[in-house]
């Protein structure tokens, strides 16, 4: 998971900036002095994620509001149930209430999205990974909701790990030649290749590349190249193999049942439906 504490700070700082510009001139309608009470509620079954930025949000706006979680990061909920409640100027809890309410709605919609594709490959030994298809400046976040979904990081961005993709291969000249300037670089990170074919997957075990992400394989070829990986690693080889492509949640427990190690699912960051929340004041 990502070190996100100062990413927080200036992602909440933006989101405030972007929605009170020069003043919630709404919130002037309640008294300046005025002391309020709120709680928030679920509409729906969630996984329910991004107490960090919920925080941050109201001590942002005023170190005065207390806010009183009733429920853990990464837990399941149900329809009406209280998440949490605050307390302190009404008007910064009015002020803070969408703001919040983006981040937690956001969040735990990914966490709850990773939640269902981990249930469905429950008991297989298959991971369910994230990719980079994130909302822009929201990366540190989602790759958090994904952790807190119960599923795993690819990597972060382009700068913690070489992943060989098919343009990258015939801009090289061919993936072997790819791995080679891969591993010219000696850049100090894993060093993962994309293959379309047999042919290259065998070329990525060849040269035991870290991951080896088999993209829209077939069900019986996708099988024959957990067996490969498999007597690769037998022989003392470190390839960890990852399926990406077509698995959606009806059909993701038969690739996971091939024996891959992990499964790459773009859309539970880039599909995101946002969670039904709704904030009361009390």
């Amino acid at each position: 998971m990502p070190a996100i504490a100062s990413d927080i700070r200036d992602t909440v700082a933006h989101a405030l900036a972007e929605d009170v510009g020069s003043g919630d001139v709404t919130a002037r309608l309640v008294p300046a002095a005025e002391q309020g009470r709120a709680y928030v509620i679920s509409r729906e079954d969630a996984v329910i994620c991004g107490r960090p930025w919920v925080d941050e949000v109201f001590r942002q706006l005023d170190p005065a509001i207390e806010v009183n979680w009733l429920i853990a990061e990464g837990q399941q909920v149900a329809p009406d149930q209280r998440l949490y409640e605050l307390k302190g100027p009404a008007r910064a809890l009015l002020t803070g209430e969408r703001p919040a309410l983006n981040f937690l709605q956001t969040l735990s919609g990914t966490a709850t999205a990773v939640r269902q594709y981990v249930d469905a490959v429950a008991g297989t030994g298959a991971r369910i990974a994230d990719t980079r298809k994130t909302l822009p400046g929201l990366r540190n976040a989602q790759k958090y909701a994904v952790v807190c979904g119960g599923g795993i990081n690819h990597r972060i961005g382009l700068y913690d790990g070489i992943l060989i993709k098919e343009n990258h291969i015939a801009a090289a000249g061919g993936i072997r030649q790819a791995i080679a300037n891969a591993r010219a670089l000696d850049a100090g990170v894993p060093l993962m290749t994309e293959a379309e074919t047999m042919e290259e997957a065998r070329a990525a075990l060849e040269a035991d590349v870290d991951l080896l992400l088999v993209d829209d394989f077939s069900l019986p070829d996708l099988r024959e190249a957990v067996r490969l990986v498999r007597e690769h690693r037998a022989r003392g080889g470190k390839t960890v193999i990852e399926y990406s492509g077509g698995a959606t949640l009806q059909n993701v427990r038969g690739y996971a049942e091939c024996g891959v190690d992990r499964i790459a699912i773009g859309g539970i960051t880039k599909h995101v439906r946002a969670v039904d929340l709704s904030m009361r004041f009390a």
